[in-house]
C-alpha cells in the first residue's frame, strides 16, 4: 500500500485527490493479484495522462472482463488498512469471557446451562439488551473480532420472522426466515455479518416458547398474502447466525423439531457449516424438517471458512441425519471462481453423491460470491492475506460486487450440468440471481 502511494505521489503529482485514489487502488490490487511491486506494473510507453493510464490499469486488473468487451463498473475506494483490525485467530475452543444475562432471563434454562458449562466466565446481569446497547459506543472492527468472547442471553420480543430480503431485481425465492439468534462463532471471509461491526457479542434468546406463539400469528398472516409460494411455507434459521454452531449448548433444535415436525403447511430448514447434529439424532425426525449444509472445496474452507467443519465432516453429518430419517439440502453458495475451480467443485459433487441418496435431497441452491461494496474494505482490514478480492469483482445489477454475468453463467452452467449427471430430477434453484441468467440457464437445463 505504501509503495503504491509513494509511486503515485512521485510520478503523478498533478493528479487530484480522487484520481490519486483510483490509481493507487488499481496499483495496489494489481500488485497483490500478480505478486509484483507497484513499480513494475506500469510499462514504458503508457501515457501519464489520467484517462489512458486508468484504462490500461483497468484492463490489467480485469483481464477477463475486458476481454469479454463488456462495460463494467469497478469499485475503487480509498485504501484504509489498520493493523488493529486484523483478525487474530484463536487457538482454543469457544469459551466466552463474559455472559450478560437480561434480568428477565436469569432463571431460564439457557442461562443456567451457560453458567454451568462456562464457570470461569464473568456473568453479569443487565436490565435489557436495548439499555445496554444504548450506552455502547461501539468498538468497530477490533471489537467485532472479539465478539465470541461475549454472549448475551435475552428474552426476545420482536423481529421473530420475516420474508427473505432478496436483493433488488433478483428472482424471489419465497423463503421466510426465523431470526433465532444473532452472531456467529465462525469466521468466513465473505460473511455479510461483518457489516454489523457495532454488535459486541453473540446474542441468544432464551424464550423459544414466545417464538412459537408469534409464529402462529405470522403463519396466519402469510397465508393471506402473496408471500407464500406453493402449498407450504418454507421457513429456516441461519440468516444472522449458523443454525447448529452451538446447538449442543443452546439445545434449540430439540423444541424446534418438536414444534414443526409433522406440519403439512411448513417446511423448516436448519442451515449450517457445522457437524453439531447430536441433538437432532436424539429425537424423531420429520419429512418436513430439512438439515442443510453450505458446501465448498476443502481448499476454500481452509482459506475462507475458519473454525467451521471440514467438507468431510459436513458430508458425514449429512449422511447420518439422512439415515436417521431427515431430508437434507445443500447450498453451493457462495461459489468461487479461480484457477482449477471446475475440478474442485466436480470433486465435491462426486464425493457428495458417493454417499448421499439423491431421493433424500430436498433442494440444492447455487449462488456465486457477492457482497455489498462496504464489505470490501472490511475484508481487506480483517483478512489482509485474503485472495478472494483478487478475483474480478465488479458492481453488478444490484450494486453488489459480483463476478461479471458471463462468468456467473459459466459457473452455473457447469454446476447444473455436473449435478444433473447424478440425477435429472434434482430440485435446483439459484440464490439472489437476476432473471436474465435464470431464463438463459433454463433454456439449456430446465430446473
Amino acid at each position: 500500500m505504501r509503495l503504491a502511494g509513494k509511486l503515485v505521489r512521485e510520478r503523478f503529482p498533478r493528479f487530484g485527490v480522487n484520481k490519486r485514489r483510483e490509481i493507487k487502488r488499481l496499483l495496489y490490487e494489481i500488485s497483490k493479484r500478480e505478486d509484483l511491486p507497484p513499480g513494475g506494473i506500469i510499462p514504458e510507453g503508457v501515457s501519464g495522462a489520467f484517462g489512458p493510464l486508468k484504462a490500461y490499469l483497468l484492463t490489467r486488473r480485469f483481464p477477463l472482463t475486458s476481454k469479454e468487451g463488456l462495460s463494467f463498473r469497478p469499485y475503487l475506494p480509498k485504501i484504509e488498512l489498520d493493523y488493529e483490525s486484523c483478525l487474530r485467530f484463536r487457538k482454543t475452543p469457544f469459551y466466552p469471557r463474559r455472559i450478560y444475562i437480561e434480568e428477565s432471563a436469569q432463571n431460564s434454562s439457557l442461562a443456567t446451562r451457560f453458567r454451568s458449562v462456562f464457570p470461569r466466565a464473568e456473568c453479569l446481569e443487565i436490565p435489557s439488551l436495548k439499555e445496554f446497547m444504548g450506552g455502547h459506543t461501539g468498538g468497530g472492527i477490533p471489537e467485532y473480532n472479539r465478539r465470541s468472547q461475549t454472549v448475551f442471553i435475552i428474552n426476545e420480543e420482536r423481529d421473530f420472522f420475516k420474508r427473505c430480503p432478496c436483493t433488488r431485481r433478483a428472482v424471489p425465492c419465497g423463503y421466510h426466515i426465523c431470526n433465532l439468534s444473532f452472531g456467529c462463532i465462525f469466521e468466513c471471509t465473505y460473511c455479510y455479518l461483518q457489516e454489523y461491526v457495532n454488535t459486541p457479542g453473540i446474542i441468544l434468546p432464551a424464550n423459544l416458547d414466545f417464538f412459537f406463539d408469534r409464529f402462529m400469528r405470522y403463519r396466519d398472516l402469510s397465508s393471506t398474502r402473496a408471500w407464500q409460494r406453493g402449498p407450504y411455507l418454507r421457513l429456516g434459521t441461519g440468516e444472522f447466525s449458523d443454525s447448529l454452531m452451538l446447538d449442543d449448548l443452546t439445545g434449540y433444535s430439540l423444541p424446534l423439531v418438536e414444534f414443526f415436525r409433522g406440519r403439512d403447511d411448513v417446511v423448516f430448514e436448519f442451515k449450517t457449516k457445522s457437524a453439531n447434529i447430536e441433538n437432532l439424532l436424539k429425537i424423531d425426525p420429520g419429512e418436513n424438517i430439512v438439515i442443510a449444509w453450505s458446501l465448498n472445496p476443502q481448499k476454500i474452507i481452509d482459506s475462507n471458512e475458519f473454525y467451521s467443519a471440514s467438507l468431510a465432516d459436513r458430508i458425514e453429518a449429512a449422511l447420518r441425519v439422512s439415515e436417521a430419517g431427515y431430508r437434507v439440502a445443500f447450498h453451493f453458495d457462495p461459489l468461487f471462481y479461480y484457477s482449477g475451480w471446475k475440478n474442485d467443485y466436480r470433486g465435491v459433487i462426486d464425493r457428495l453423491f458417493g454417499v448421499i441418496n439423491p431421493e433424500k435431497i430436498a433442494w440444492i441452491s447455487l449462488g456465486t460470491l457477492r457482497f455489498k461494496p462496504v464489505l470490501k474494505k472490511i475484508i481487506e482490514a480483517r483478512f489482509p492475506g485474503n485472495d478472494i478480492l483478487n478475483a474480478e469483482m465488479v458492481l453488478g445489477y444490484d450494486d453488489k460486487l459480483r463476478y461479471p454475468a458471463p462468468i456467473r453463467y459459466r459457473i452455473y452452467r457447469f454446476l447444473i450440468n455436473t449435478l444433473n449427471g447424478h440425477g435429472r430430477s434434482l430440485p435446483i434453484y439459484l440464490c439472489m440471481e437476476e432473471r436474465s441468467i435464470w431464463d438463459e440457464l433454463q433454456l439449456a437445463f430446465p430446473f
